[in-house]
């Protein structure tokens, strides 16, 4: 019993606290860049450079099933396993990662070459692409997507092995990067306002790299033996991971149609600078969001390992943490959203009510989400997920589509708040509940019967 007490008060604080604390450090950093690095775009590339770089930039939130869902198995893997370095389960996992990831990689670099070949990046991408240089831009963005995809594995080794603090910490290479970018193509005159976007698919390869490289000294002799042995198919079979990737898929595909084309909505129902208005809330309010994520991702692993040691710990009182903690965060960033838009865009962004209190609910519906979701990364708990998020897609679809029209670029976000609130956190949350009170039950007549047989 104390090491269910120990692993409900101080383990999960430990693990949330820490990714938490270096995110709003990051957060302070790179959140103090980007308004300089945003202000340099808009002052001498114009609000339609800006307004295209956060949609390329943001291109790879609409492909976060890329990896098939292969982050699962290896996140479960690790934090399961006694010795990470030595069981041969996780070294198979981190090999079918490598070869997934690599083919996935060379399949979206195909389809972006076609996609090009056909002319067909104005339609996907609508009005916010600039008609001068912007195919080559996207062309190019999901290239670089593409080659560094294998990469990301060292992120999803080094989140398993309960290190979701360096992976935080990784990220403050993409800012500072990001600054001396724009600073040095302003310093040169360089017409590249169609290019921007590069720059951040740039940093994010260093951020992959960085991980990569903590996670093979984590894992020695791991990662170097997987390397070795990614083409070698026969004689080093992987592992059968579909029972617990296709949940993940699922999701993975339905994600992004759900939450992440409200860019892509602006750009083509949209003609004035509604997409720049979004681009300016998404990236002040993003800084909550991204806080939030290092901190809820950081919980994968914890719960995976209580489960595996047969603890049944609760994630509803952290999901009532997390959503006054979103609500509270929210509105901070919107009471300062005055002044940050005056120094972000010297005025010419302005940021309606509408389209705060939209971010805002969103934080807080994000933030309560977390914990629960975490609490069902089990195999029982994945496949839940897939109907209620298949049914989000014509709700947030419909009520952004609908709502556009009506509180312009507000309405996309107010959509996905009230799709995420229906569809995840209140069916989220009566699975938790039943779960939570089968376990207890099923542990209360395990413990029973280890008395009576004593």
């Amino acid at each position: 019993m104390a090491r269910r007490l120990t692993l409900r008060r101080g383990g999960l604080l430990a693990a949330v606290g820490g990714p938490a604390v270096v995110k709003i450090l990051v957060m302070g950093l790179s959140g103090l860049l980007a308004v300089l690095t945003s202000r340099l775009i808009i002052e001498h590339y114009g609000v339609d450079a800006y307004g295209q770089y956060g949609l390329l930039a943001t291109l790879p939130t609409l492909l976060p099933f890329a990896d098939l869902g292969i982050a699962a198995v290896v996140i479960n893997s690790l934090a399961e396993a006694k010795n990470p370095k030595t069981d041969d389960f996780v070294l198979r996992t981190v090999i079918t990662a490598f070869r997934i990831l690599s083919v996935s990689g060379l399949i979206i670099i195909s389809l972006a070459v076609v996609i090009h070949l056909l002319g067909l990046w104005p339609t996907i991408l609508g009005h916010g692409l600039m008609p001068d240089g912007g195919a080559i831009a996207a062309l190019v963005c999901m290239a670089l997507f593409g080659c560094v995809l294998p990469l990301t594995v060292g992120q999803r080794i080094v989140v398993g092995l309960g290190r979701t603090t360096t992976q935080v910490a990784a990220q403050a290479v993409v800012a500072p990067f990001m600054l001396m970018s724009i600073l040095t193509v302003v310093a040169l005159s360089a017409p590249v306002g169609s290019y921007l976007a590069i720059f951040s698919f740039i940093g994010n390869a260093l951020v992959s790299v960085i991980c990569l490289v903590v996670a093979a000294k984590a894992l020695r002799p791991q990662l170097g033996t997987a390397v070795r042995r990614i083409v070698r198919f026969r004689r080093y079979p992987g592992v059968p991971i579909i029972s617990l990737t296709w949940p993940v898929l699922v999701s993975s595909v339905v994600m992004p149609i759900t939450l992440q084309t409200d860019r892509l909505l602006l750009s083509q129902l949209t003609h004035g600078d509604e997409l720049a208005q979004y681009n300016l809330a998404a990236q002040l309010f993003g800084l909550i969001l991204q806080t939030i994520a290092a901190a809820g991702l950081a919980m994968w692993p914890w719960y995976a390992k209580a489960r595996s040691q047969g603890n049944v710990v609760s994630p509803i009182t952290p999901a009532v943490c997390f959503l006054s903690g979103g609500i509270i965060l929210g509105m901070t960033m919107a009471l300062a959203s005055p002044w940050l838009e005056v120094l972000v865009s010297k005025g010419k962004i302005h940021l309606d009510i509408w389209l705060l209190a939209g971010f805002v609910a969103f934080v807080a519906v994000e933030a309560a989400k977390y914990p629960l979701g975490m609490y069902m990364t089990d195999r029982n708990g994945l496949v839940f997920q897939v109907v209620p998020l298949l049914i989000m897609v014509p709700v947030n679809l419909g009520l952004s589509w609908s709502l556009i029209g009506v509180v312009g670029a507000g309405g996309p976000v107010l959509g996905s708040a009230a799709a995420v609130l229906l569809c995840q956190v209140l069916p989220y949350f009566w699975y938790v509940r039943r779960d939570l009170a089968r376990r207890r039950n099923e542990q209360a007549i395990e413990e029973l019967t280890e008395g009576s047989n004593a």
